[in-house]
């Protein structure tokens, strides 16, 4: 004849208990997590550098702080990659990146078909 061996099992597995993270933690990692997506500045992209030096587009700091406001605005609204109108640039901007991909004054942009962007500022 055989044997059987019985084993008992719990009805109620053991569940461990973590400590919850005390508020006060998360309520600063929030305020660290907010402060550093209010201070993102926008990159300018090796090629859309040169481009800016060679058509000598100057664009002021007020002014890159409200195209940098815009493009997240843009982004955060799902837009990838919108062109930027200026009064005297367009910028097509990558907002996945924050990185301006090419630049080029008003008068060449009317010239210009636009392909493979998603959204348009115009400011």
């Amino acid at each position: 004849m055989d044997k059987f061996s019985i084993h008992r099992v719990p009805l109620h597995p053991s569940i461990r208990t973590t400590q919850p993270t005390p508020l006060n933690t998360q309520q600063s990692s929030f305020k660290a997590h907010l402060q550093e997506a209010a201070k993102q500045e926008l990159k300018v992209s090796k090629h859309a550098h040169e481009r800016m030096m060679e058509r000598k587009i100057d664009i002021s700091e007020q002014e890159w702080q409200v195209v940098s406001d815009k493009v997240f605005e843009a982004r955060s609204k799902g837009v990838k990659q919108p062109l930027v109108l200026m009064d005297q640039a367009a910028l097509i901007i990558s907002a996945k990146n924050a990185t301006v991909i090419t630049a080029m004054d008003r008068t060449e942009a009317k010239q210009q078909l636009f392909t493979n962007i998603d959204g348009t500022i115009v400011l």
